[in-house]
């Protein structure tokens, strides 16, 4: 279980790049398959190779876990064969002007967390996509909670701003510790810059020694050098 250093293009918002979870990790094509594989490596996980939407930013606009993803209604039909070959969850296509569903929606396998703009039937559809309890909330005060955190099966790592009512209801969602910190030398937007799951983290190409300590300890994960 370790944490390591990427980026992808060169750029160490990698988070916005991609998305993690217990059994994939999706990759932009206009990576390089032996760089996306190795992302693929690092997490233990199946890699699902493709855009959405036609961009690169499939961080930004898929949320999922092990059981379901949710996607916007501008998703391709050949970016849904592409993900159906490594990720055999329920595929939710959601019918809203909404589409950066990485940004909005923050979740593990055991819950997740809204903007609290979502509409009830929106939260639940989002909830029995994911099949997890789901939570509207803000964290640091900001809605866009999927950008401002990570999640996994183990811990979470929230926007150092986090206020106490906000770390009460990650805790009672995750059911896993909270504690706070950056990436990249000093961005407070975790999410933009880390991916993670149970088996390791990988995080922007900037981000410092004491940011991964503290990484490794939020998400129960170790320190490993730049790849």
């Amino acid at each position: 279980m370790t944490v390591y250093l990427s980026s992808i293009v060169g750029s160490a918002s990698i988070g916005v790049y991609a998305l993690a979870t217990e059994n994939i990790v999706m990759i932009p094509r206009m990576v390089p398959l032996q760089k996306a594989q190795e992302f693929a490596d690092f997490l233990k996980v199946k890699l699902a190779y493709t855009s959405i939407s036609g961009s690169v930013l499939a961080g930004s606009l898929v949320c999922a876990n092990s059981q379901g993803m949710i996607v916007s209604h501008a998703i391709r039909e050949e970016e849904l064969a592409a993900i159906k070959t490594v990720f055999d969850g329920n595929i939710t296509i959601m019918d809203s002007r909404k589409t950066a569903y990485g940004n909005l929606v923050l979740a593990s396998d055991k819950g997740a967390v809204v903007d609290p703009r979502f509409k009830e039937t929106e939260v639940a559809k989002i909830s029995a996509a994911l099949g997890v309890e789901v939570a509207p909330t803000e964290i640091a005060g900001l809605p866009y909670v999927g950008s401002l955190a990570v999640a996994t099966n183990k811990g979470v790592l929230a926007h150092p701003l986090l206020k106490d009512d906000e770390r009460k209801i990650l805790e009672n969602i995750f059911k896993v510790p909270v504690d706070v910190g950056t990436v990249n030398c000093g961005v407070p937007y975790v999410g933009t810059g880390l991916l993670a799951n149970t088996h390791a983290a990988v995080a922007g190409s900037m981000t410092t020694g004491p940011e991964m300590f503290i990484i490794g300890n939020a998400l129960d994960v170790v320190q490993e050098e730049e790849k």
